[in-house]
């Protein structure tokens, strides 16, 4: 079983790479999804969730719930690679290299303007049409040091062109690490 994350600023294009992945028979285990799970469980907002799982249980309470999560679905049998959306430290990262053996790691970039256009159409429970709002979240993911890990991924894919263009980069990828 192969386990890939994805990294990326908000709006950058995490969710095509997921996308593409499921078809090809990659299940997906996001990050943020279980934040927004936990949240709905404790009746707060993924931000207040996010923070105060850190606060309770540590700064990396949310991969080890991802890791917990890889584990099961791996005692229950499944064979399919795996995609981690939404890695956001070097610490997850070298998490996530000690449990999985060749862990390899994807950021996807694109700049802030064409990101805040996309998150303003998006506009999930955490997105925003004020681009103050926007780069105060960006620099919360900069602390998390998220600019590290995309600095330092196995692929960098650049995704500032067309739709069509980006899932084309996606696929060549993809055949050349046969997912």
């Amino acid at each position: 079983m192969k386990v890939m994350g994805i990294s990326g600023m908000p709006g950058s294009g995490k969710s095509f790479i997921s996308d593409i992945a499921t078809e090809r028979g990659a299940i997906i285990v996001s990050m943020g999804d279980i934040v927004r799970e936990e949240a709905k469980k404790r009746g707060e907002s993924s931000k207040e969730t996010a923070k105060n799982l850190r606060a309770e249980f540590g700064q990396y309470i949310i991969s080890e719930l991802t890791i917990k999560k890889i584990k099961k679905l791996q005692e229950e049998g499944i064979e399919n690679s795996i995609v981690v959306e939404g890695i956001r430290s070097l610490h997850e990262v070298d998490m996530f290299r000690e449990e999985f053996d060749n862990f390899i790691i994807v950021s996807v970039f694109a700049n802030p303007t064409l990101r805040f256009e996309r998150l303003k159409l998006r506009m999930r429970e955490d997105d925003s049409t004020d681009f103050n709002v926007f780069d105060a979240r960006d620099r919360t993911e900069l602390g998390f040091g998220i600019g590290s890990v995309i600095s330092l991924s196995d692929k960098l894919i650049i995704n500032e062109s067309d739709v069509e263009s980006y899932c084309e980069k996606i696929n060549e990828y993809f055949d050349e690490i046969n997912l």
